[in-house]
């Protein structure tokens, strides 16, 4: 071969792993996870209470979602469970209430013992530090902000995020949640303050967790305070508009009439949801009425309890109380 086709060759072969180089990658997605609950209404494991937590693994990233409303709750129920809490470094807040704030500095203190780095940074969306008012109290509410300080002053660290990030790869935390459709998913008696004053908390900093994987979406909620259906489109629209295969946690649907739910279970449908597990604040009768509406079963839809599991491989994994 003459020196002016080895150089063409080579020129060639130059621009051809340029271009594939230069060739847009697919987004990562979670291959293997699971989710575990660590504090809910019903406990067929462990301590029941009014809260909610979760352990949520996804390709060998683990988090801790909320810590219950007892400072010890979500600690002796993962001690029962014989899951080791100690070498999670993130924990996400779904929001301020302190039925799912309750456990962290307990949380913090006792894991730092074993490990340093023990969930010493803390995501949330904006929001959440607003100073707010109870139904009958005249004076702010400064319960979050006294937190941050204790937990810094433990070394940790406090993101507060006002859109949708990745924390690991196909790990989302979606950040403020758009109100689009009127799911008023609220107790309405709090007053959160503003520029122009306390007005009615809306709870504006919820938010819910994603997993992005090839069979579509797996999200992952408190109390779902704005909208369960809001919740599932934004996260369509901040992560991919893929199906739900997963909807799971505090969904607060506990007060919702027939008629809202007949339209829950409409939008579920359309969001071609696989599995529904509605724990903590959803509501008993609410999960089966989603569940005769929405064309799901007991294998595919339960009223989550302490110990329940949902894993991309096998699905829901319920126990004898909840199966």
């Amino acid at each position: 071969m003459s020196h002016l086709k080895k150089a063409i060759a080579l020129l060639a072969l130059v621009l051809s792993v340029a271009a594939v180089a230069q060739e847009p990658t697919s987004p990562q997605r979670v291959r293997k996870g699971r989710v575990v609950i660590l504090s809910s209404n019903i406990a067929q494991e462990g301590i029941g209470e009014w809260g909610f937590a979760a352990l949520i693994e996804a390709d060998g990233h683990r988090i801790l979602f909320d810590t219950g409303a007892r400072p010890d709750t979500v600690l002796k129920n993962a001690r029962e469970m014989k899951i080791n809490l100690s070498d999670i470094r993130d924990l996400v807040l779904s929001h301020s209430h302190a039925d799912h704030t309750g456990g962290i500095m307990t949380l913090r203190r006792e894991l730092a013992k074993e490990n340093a780095g023990a969930l010493s940074r803390i995501h949330a969306a904006k929001g959440i530090f607003l100073e707010r008012a109870g139904p009958s109290s005249g004076t702010g509410d400064s319960r979050m902000a006294s937190l941050k300080s204790e937990y810094e002053r433990s070394g940790g660290t406090f993101a507060e995020d006002s859109a949708p990030v990745a924390l690991y790869p196909g790990v989302w935390l979606i950040g403020p949640i758009p109100r689009i459709h009127p799911e008023r998913n609220w107790s309405g008696t709090g007053k959160v303050k503003t520029p122009e004053g306390f007005v009615e908390d809306t709870i504006p900093e919820d938010t819910s967790m994603v997993l992005d994987t090839d069979r579509g979406l797996v999200v992952v909620s408190g109390c779902g305070h704005a909208g369960i259906i809001n919740t599932l489109e934004y996260a369509r629209k901040a992560v991919r508009p893929a199906p739900i295969y997963a909807a799971l946690g505090g969904f607060h649907l506990m007060q919702a009439s027939d008629e809202t739910l007949d339209w829950t279970a409409e939008k579920l449908r359309e969001f071609r949801l696989v599995n529904f597990i509605g724990a903590h604040c959803t509501g008993i009768e609410p999960v089966y009425h989603i569940r005769s509406k929405a064309g799901l079963d007991r294998r595919t839809c339960i009223a989550g309890g302490v110990g329940d599991q949902f894993s991309l491989e096998k699905g829901i994994i319920a126990g004898p109380l909840t199966r």
